[in-house]
């Protein structure tokens, strides 16, 4: 098996957890599991096998796969798969425009699935989603999601136009605080180093996260989070108020 390259139409997992995630709730996908032989000193193996019987997966012992695609050596097991496309749900989105960082790509996935967005739109170019690094990075959480790359912002926004639009700006109009929503929406980031141009004003309501001036501005992940957890309080505030 080859290490993985941009494009490639088979992709891998690289540890115990994302390949559960993955088995979990990609299994449509999934190609075979390779483990090391060492892995049933691992905890998470009983549940590989029985995922792995329950969708009719073989699972391979090859410890020299293993060996060559993960750059660590605590790596007890590799899922193959091919290389999928979504379509988004009618839910709330994140957007993110020609992000490029694949650490960061992993961990916005993951946040996301924290604050239950579970609908990514990706405007290119951007970082290969399906590189082994974010999947790693995002323990998985990837395999939960509804992801579809747009060639641009307009392209998204032409299939989306019921959708209320924040982006977030260091020239947003309205402090984060002061805006709040029950209407299907789409919280919109740049990339790590220029965030969104001057053009993205012109759509919804811009927003921005108060800091104080001993910073320039926060990393993308930050602000991410920070919104995430800003515009899902509400439907957390009902659950709590139901307990």
């Amino acid at each position: 098996m080859k290490v993985y390259k941009k494009g490639a139409d088979e992709s891998y997992t690289l540890g115990v957890f994302p390949t559960i995630e993955l088995l979990e709730n990609r299994p449509e996908v999934i190609k075979r599991v390779v483990v090391h032989s060492s892995i049933e000193e691992n905890s998470g193996y009983p549940k590989i096998k029985e995922l792995c019987n329950q969708y009719h997966i073989h699972i391979d012992i090859h410890d020299p796969t293993i060996d060559k695609l993960s750059p660590k050596n605590n790596c007890y097991a590799i899922g193959v798969f091919k290389t999928y496309e979504d379509n988004l749900e009618r839910d709330n989105h994140v957007v993110l425009v020609n992000p490029m960082d694949m650490g960061n790509m992993g961990t916005i996935m993951r946040t996301m699935l924290g604050f239950n967005y579970n609908n990514l739109a990706i405007i290119e170019p951007a970082c290969d989603i399906f590189n082994p690094k974010v999947i790693r990075a995002s323990m998985g959480a990837i395999f939960s999601l509804h992801i579809k790359r747009f060639k641009s912002f307009e392209e998204y926004n032409q299939v989306y136009q019921d959708y209320e639009c924040y982006p977030f700006m260091l020239k947003g109009a309205k402090n984060i605080h002061h805006v709040h929503t029950n209407n299907l929406h789409a919280l919109i980031f740049g990339n790590e180093s220029s965030g969104l141009d001057d053009s993205f004003l012109n759509y919804g309501q811009s927003v921005f996260i108060p800091h104080t001036s001993k910073i320039d501005s926060l990393n993308l992940s930050q602000s991410l989070g920070i919104g995430l957890y800003h515009f899902s309080s509400a439907q957390f505030e009902d659950k709590t108020s139901l307990r």
